[in-house]
Parts: C-alpha cells; structure tokens; sequence
C-alpha cells in the first residue's frame, strides 16, 4: 500500500491530502451537529408536556366559557363554539397517560384525565338540560360541572408546578451535559485541527524532504563538489523521477571527471616513458659516436681490413670497408627513432660480418626467421648490443668454435626474438646480475660502448611492461640465451 502511494503523482498526493483533511473536519462537525441536535431534542422534549398542560388547560376554559356563554344566549353560534371546544379538549386529554404507575406525577395525569371525561359528561349533560328546558337539571349539571371544572384547574396546576420542578431539575443536568459536551465538542475540534496540522504538515514534510536535499546537492555542484553522495529516491512521483535523473547526472559527471583525470594520468606516463626513452636513445646515440672515434676499435678495424687488402685484393676490401660503412650509418640514422626486426637483423649480419673478417670466421652464425614478422616495430640498437655480449663474455672465452643462433618466431599475438650462443655460459649470479640492466663484467675494450643496462631500459620503455625479455643459462660452459618478447597487435612506442 505505502509503495503504491509513493508511486502516485504528486499533483495527486496533494489532492488526496486536501480531501482527506477536509473529509475528517466535515465527518467531524457532522458528528457534533447530530449529538447537539439529539441533546436540543431532549431540552424541547423537558418542556413539551408542560406546554401541553398550559393548552389543556387553556382548552378546559375554553369549554367551560363557551358552555356559559350558551346557557346566558342559547344561540346556535354559542352552541357551535361549545362543540368544536369540547371536541378540542376531548382530543388534547386522549394524549394523557391513564397507566396504573408509583409516580406521582403519572397518578396526577391520570386523575386530570378521568376528570377531564367526567367534566365533558357533565358539560354535555348541562347542555341538554338547557336545550329541554330542565331548569332544575342544567342548574345542578351546571354546579357540578363547574366544580370539576375547579378541581381540572387546581389538578392541571400542581401537575404544571411538579413538572416544572422536574423538569428544571432535568434541564439543569442536561444544560451542564450540554456545556461538558460543547466543551468536549471543542476539545475534540482543537484537537482534530491540530492534529490535522500536524499530518499536513508531516505530509508535506515527507514531499518537501527530497527537494530539500535535492536543492542541497545541487548546490554543491553548483560550487563544483562532485563528490557527493547519491541523493536517495524515495518515490516514484516527478520528485523521484528528478532525483534519479540528477544521480544519473552526478555519476556520469563523476565517471567524466575520472576519465579525465585517468586520461591526464596516462598522459603524464607517456611523456615520461617519451622522455626517458629519448634519453636513454640520445645516450645510446652518444656512446655510439664515441664507438666511432674510439682510437683502439678503429685501429683494430682499420688494421684487419689492411691485412685483408694485401692478402685478396681491392674488391673484398671494398666489400669490407662497404658494410663498415652500413654499420656505422645505420648506428647514426637509426640511433633515435624505432626501426623494424628486419632492419635490426640486417645490422647484426653486418656485425657478424666485420667480426668474421677480424677474426677469421671463428664466429658461426645461424638464422631461423619467420618472415612475416620482419615488419614487426622494435626499438633501435638492441640485437647488436645482445649479439657483442654473447661475444665478448661467451664464444671468445671458450676453445673451438663459437656458434650464435638467431630465430624469430610467433607465439600467440607476441613476436619472440631468441639469441643463443654456446659460449662460456653463466651462474645464476651473473645471470641475476643481467637481468637487473647491470653489467656482468667490465666492458670490453672495443666494446660499441652501449651497455646491456641500456638495452633493457629502453625495451622495457618501448614494451610497457618488465616482462619483455628473459635471460636463461644452464650454467658455466653450456651458453646462454636471451629472448626478447614484443607485442605483435599492440600499440608502438614512436
């Protein structure tokens, strides 16, 4: 029931209201008019039988003035009078009670009622003596009557007189049960309006309610406090209905605000990642440029392709000097800017290449690339860096010949790039070492001068995550392998 209410219409509430107040004041004032009506009846109801008395008594004289008048005139007017008053009289004494009672005032009207039919015998009587001319008769009818006529009189007063007692004795009591009511009526009254005061007022409280806090939580956002608790809906009336509607409001201001504030967060995140990934690339591109000018690694270069020239001829020599060149071109244009896996394998064949000729092809290189992920985006200078490691602290530590495998291949959406060598191999420690972005030993002399530290950094940079890469070894003298994981279908650092 109290839900059906509150799902009523507010123009509709208000009119219930209205009705129900004026409904119980008008049941009200009925209840009272009817009690004060039944206590006036009971007041007229005191006095009716003395005025009943007062008109018998009235029409007794009346009898007995016009039964004069017709014995003085014997005229038929005074005849006709005589009759229509008797008639009259006989009429008002049937009302008279003639019930055998203890009352007194009931014994008294019942003799006033026995004396009033012997007084109508005897009038009757004296008239027709008068009318056959019986002097003697009508005269002592005549006498008769008229002491009945006494008696009536004297009857009818002490009748009136006792009842008049009686009734002041009753009036009395029912006028102060008429003032205690009349009070009670007006208690009830005041209590009825102030009660309906109170249920108007706690009605029109519980509409006024939502709107109130309604108002107070647009106000807040109005001042620009969005964080504000819901405003509960309490009905389904056109207050409920705003109430939801400004929660639906709130909240997606709230969830608007919060993208923003994540948007702004994730922003802030890129342009540090961008920065630290420029920084860690204009470093890189530093240390390569001082690769390049470093005196010992260029002497040894330079020597090698010296050697080669007197041994072979120009055209090797060319070829020597050709991919030098691509290596160190690629180590200046590619250093700032994030390249292909295809492009990063082809700087590693250049490296082998140049490390085959200074050494003697002591370093055997295999391949396993899946084509159709050389397009896939990387940063720069980070295969080469691996590659120079397992050389430098793996294949020229150990006796025979060096071996390093390349292989790219998918797994699920992620490209894997693995680099193996069977080199001199690593304990857990070094491997740890690694894998926190520390050197494992100290650099090489013609080392590129770019450190694993560096590489990691930038992966992890590029990737967004640490999960970019692994380092495994079965331990000192069985090689090592490092692998690199890229997201095929995610979004690239640029």
């Amino acid at each position: 029931m109290i839900n059906k209410i509150k799902g009523l219409p507010l123009r509709i509430k208000m009119t219930g209201i209205s009705l129900a107040v004026n409904m119980l004041v008008f049941i009200i004032n009925i209840v009272l008019l009817v009690a004060m009506n039944r206590m006036s009846d009971r007041i007229d109801t005191v006095y009716k039988a003395n005025l009943q008395l007062n008109e018998i008594s009235a029409a007794i004289k009346d009898v007995q003035d016009s039964m004069t008048e017709y014995l003085d005139t014997k005229t038929s007017d005074s005849l006709e009078d005589y009759y229509r008053s008797a008639q009259s009289f006989a009429e008002m004494t049937e009302v008279l009670g003639d019930e055998i009672t203890d009352s007194r005032l009931g014994r008294m009207e019942r003799s006033v009622k026995n004396m009033s039919a012997a007084y109508l015998d005897e009038v009757g009587q004296t008239v027709d003596a008068k009318r056959g001319r019986n002097v003697e008769k009508y005269r002592t009818r005549y006498e008769e009557a008229t002491r009945l006529y006494g008696y009536i009189n004297n009857y009818i007063y002490s009748l009136n007189n006792e009842r008049f007692m009686d009734n002041t004795e009753s009036y009395r009591e029912m006028l102060t049960a008429f003032r205690r009511f009349e009070l009670f009526g007006n208690l009830i009254m005041g209590a009825v309006i102030f009660t309906t005061a109170l249920l108007i007022l706690n009605l029109t409280s519980n509409l006024m309610r939502p709107l109130r806090s309604l108002a107070g939580m647009a106000d807040e956002v109005a001042k620009g406090n969005f964080e504000i608790s819901t405003v509960p809906a309490e009905s389904d009336d056109e207050i409920g209905v705003v109430t939801r509607a400004f929660n639906k409001m709130v909240a997606s201001v709230q969830d608007y605000i919060e993208k923003i504030r994540q948007s702004a967060e994730n922003e802030r995140i890129l342009k540090e990642k961008e920065l630290m990934m420029e920084t860690h690339l204009k470093d890189a591109q530093l240390k390569y440029l001082q690769a390049q000018i470093n005196p010992h690694f260029l002497f040894n270069t330079l020597n090698a392709g010296a050697q080669l020239a007197m041994m072979e001829g120009a055209d090797r020599t060319y070829e020597y000097v050709q991919v030098m060149s691509e290596f160190f071109r690629y180590n200046v244009k590619k250093g700032s800017r994030t390249v292909t896996i295809g492009e990063e394998l082809e700087l590693v064949d250049n490296y082998i290449y140049i490390l085959n000729v200074r050494f003697s092809g002591d370093i055997h290189y295999e391949k396993d690339i899946d084509a159709s992920l050389t397009d896939v985006e990387m940063p720069s200078m980070i295969l080469q860096p691996i590659v120079e490691n397992c050389v430098n602290h793996g294949i020229r530590e150990m006796l025979g010949e060096g071996k390093i495998k390349m292989s790219v291949y998918a797994l699920d959406d992620t490209a894997c790039i693995r680099i193996e060598d069977n080199g001199a191999g690593m304990d857990e420690e070094t491997v740890e070492r690694l894998r926190n972005g520390r050197p494992a030993s100290d650099e090489k002399k013609d080392s590129n001068g770019i450190g694993m530290d560096n590489v990691y950094a930038r992966l992890k940079l590029f990737a967004g995550t640490d999960d970019c890469f692994s380092i495994e070894s079965d331990g000192p003298g069985k090689g090592s392998r490092f692998t690199i994981y890229l997201d095929i279908k995610g979004s690239r650092y640029r």
